[in-house]
């Protein structure tokens, strides 16, 4: 009980620093992008992706856009909600807090765009897809490890499959035990012994003829 409190304790701060550093983060990259970046231009990055500053009005890649505060605000705090409460009831899965942390760290990278400037700072722009910034990434990630972790199989679930494994590998048919090796081989002189005494102690068997005249 003790651990695992102390496990759920540890989970929390490590889920609380890779909030700060997601969204540190996220804002760094951001004052970058509005330092450097002129609105309405595109610098080419990669094949169909450019870098072009954008103000979202909506939530993660556009979602959401021009549908005022309202919307954004209980979409927002009702999914964030559902993860608490979903991250405090499993935080002692290894390795939970990581996505969850991410997740949380890119959701408040974008609420302090969004109380600072009134809209999210995006400057990642695909040809395709929406223009995006590091907290919708986080976020998109953070979303994808929490399933793959919450869902997975526990720790001692895989290690327990594991010794069980190994068990029925040691036991498989025709490699007996070092024990019943030792037995089966101190016994066999033994027998032979027994065998050898017992033959030169007993009569030796007569003919047909003999017992014949011996009647």
């Amino acid at each position: 009980m003790q651990g695992t409190r102390r496990a759920r304790k540890r989970a929390l701060g490590l889920a609380a620093a890779t909030l700060i550093a997601v969204a540190a983060l996220d804002q760094a990259t951001k004052a970058l992008a509005v330092a450097t970046l002129v609105p309405g231009d595109a610098i080419p990055l990669l094949l169909g992706i450019d870098l072009r500053l954008v103000h979202n009005t909506g939530v993660a890649f556009g979602v959401l856009a021009g549908s005022g505060d309202v919307p954004i605000v209980v979409v927002t705090a009702v999914a964030v909600g559902a993860l608490l409460a979903f991250f405090l009831a499993r935080a002692d899965r290894p390795g939970l807090w990581l996505p969850v942390g991410m997740v949380l760290g890119g959701a408040a990278g974008n609420l302090i765009d969004r109380l600072r400037l009134g809209a999210v700072v995006d400057f990642v722009d695909p040809t395709l897809w929406p223009a995006f910034n590091l907290a919708d990434s986080a976020i998109v990630l953070g979303v994808l490890g929490v399933l793959y972790v919450a869902e997975g199989p526990r720790r001692e679930e895989r290690g327990n499959g594991a010794d069980v494994a190994r068990g029925e590998r040691a036991a498989a048919p025709g490699d007996a035990p070092a024990a019943t090796r030792r037995v089966t081989r101190d016994a066999a002189p033994a027998a032979r012994a027994g065998g050898g005494s017992g033959s030169a102690g007993a009569p030796p068997a007569r003919s047909a003829g003999e017992r014949t005249l011996g009647r």
